[in-house]
């Protein structure tokens, strides 16, 4: 059964895009079979797994408005296990045109609902914004993984996050659990990046990955020749850490499954 986590926080430029390609990437070359979502009307998802946004016929916005089945829309990537529900521009209007919808948070969860036992993982790529489109994939969501950027004001917003994911497990997802908070864009020889690690660590403790991911000139380079590191540069420090966060996101599972047997059997 496939677990579905979004990839979530309000402020842009925190690595979520960047996360969501890489993690997908690297669980499809770990052999699980994963679909990546693109849920933010930028599409940068999309264009960042190789796909020229004027050739997209039909987006997630069908699924969403026009309550299209995934399946017509699902397109396979180059990378063997990895598909991607795409995104373009016309998700601006997905929210307005959502609102009188009945039970208009949970769209996304029965849309997912239709395709999730086909794959390992299905992750999905947030906007910047706290808006119904990030409503909509917490709710659809078994976990939440929020990245964190090692830069000045790093902590702040995440406290109205927080408070939304509060709400959503209390009103419309009570399942919702925060998969962990991931480091991003870390430079060791800055002191600010070593204080913003250590604040984290102190605030969110065992919440917080072991995993960093460090700022690396491949991984900023991958996404404008519509690749993950691993295809454009498998040995680049910016691809081996997103290896290790998918080995630690799985050994994280792993554990929970086993626990829950555990109460199971007893």
């Amino acid at each position: 059964m496939g677990k579905i986590i979004s990839l979530a926080n309000q402020k842009g430029g925190v690595g979520k895009t960047t996360t969501a390609i890489n993690l997908a990437a690297s669980l499809a070359a770990l052999e699980y079979s994963v679909l990546l979502v693109d849920a933010d009307p930028q599409a940068n998802t999309t264009s960042g797994v190789g796909f020229d946004l004027r050739n997209i016929k039909s987006s997630i916005y069908d699924c969403l408005v026009d309550d299209r089945h995934p399946e017509e829309v699902i397109l396979k990537t180059e990378i063997e296990g990895l598909d991607l529900v795409p995104s373009t521009i016309d998700l601006v209007g997905a929210e307005i045109e959502m609102l009188n919808m009945p039970n208009r948070e949970q769209v996304l969860k029965h849309a997912l609902a239709k395709v999730k036992e086909e794959y390992d993982f299905v992750l999905v790529d947030c906007s910047p914004s706290l808006g119904l489109l990030t409503v909509n994939a917490l709710t659809a969501s078994d976990s939440v993984i929020i990245p964190v950027q090692c830069e000045y004001f790093a902590l702040e917003g995440l406290g109205k996050l927080l408070n939304t994911i509060k709400i959503i497990q209390n009103r419309l997802n009570p399942e919702l659990e925060i998969e962990g908070f991931l480091l991003t864009m870390y430079d060791s020889r800055l002191r600010l990046s070593n204080q913003v690690v250590d604040e984290v660590r102190r605030h969110f403790q065992q919440m917080v990955f072991d995993t960093i991911i460090q700022r690396n000139i491949k991984l900023s380079e991958a996404p404008s020749f519509g690749k993950p590191a691993l295809l454009y540069d498998a040995n680049s420090r910016g691809a081996v850490n997103y290896l290790n966060l998918a080995r630690e996101v799985l050994q994280k599972n792993e554990k929970t499954k086993i626990r829950n047997e555990d109460k199971i059997i007893q």
